[in-house]
């Protein structure tokens, strides 16, 4: 069923910016599913904060991440993607891309709906 490959986390004053990655490989009709990232904080449960859906047009956002974050797929590279600026404190901890369980699904925040996932990439922001 392929994997999904983050990268591009690290180490970041507040109000820099980070570029996610998250590759898929020997990942069928990458092309017809919706993905998201997730965000997983020290000690907390991991919760939502974009999707995009299968055709790149569509996008969702957590209210914490409006405006400062934008998600986007290429595609062709068969990758996504997750433009973070003006980062805060709260920002830190992992982020896990994923793949929804449903072809051509609508989007949707559950972690519960995307069976596919990356073993995630750490992100420190310093303040």
């Amino acid at each position: 069923q392929g994997q999904l490959v983050e990268s591009g986390g690290g180490l970041v004053q507040a109000g820099g910016s980070l570029r996610l990655s998250c590759a898929t490989t020997g990942m069928p009709f990458f092309t017809a599913y919706n993905m998201g990232w997730f965000h997983q904080a020290p000690g907390k449960e991991r919760e939502f904060v974009a999707a995009v859906d299968w055709s790149g047009s569509t996008t969702y956002y957590a209210d914490s991440v409006k405006g400062r974050f934008t998600i986007s797929r290429d595609n062709t590279k068969r990758t996504m993607y997750l433009q973070m600026n003006t980062l805060k404190s709260e920002d830190t901890g992992v982020y896990y891309c994923a793949r929804d369980r449903t072809l051509r699904g609508r989007l949707d925040r559950d972690p519960e709906q995307y069976g596919y996932w990356g073993q995630g990439t750490q992100v420190t922001v310093s303040s």
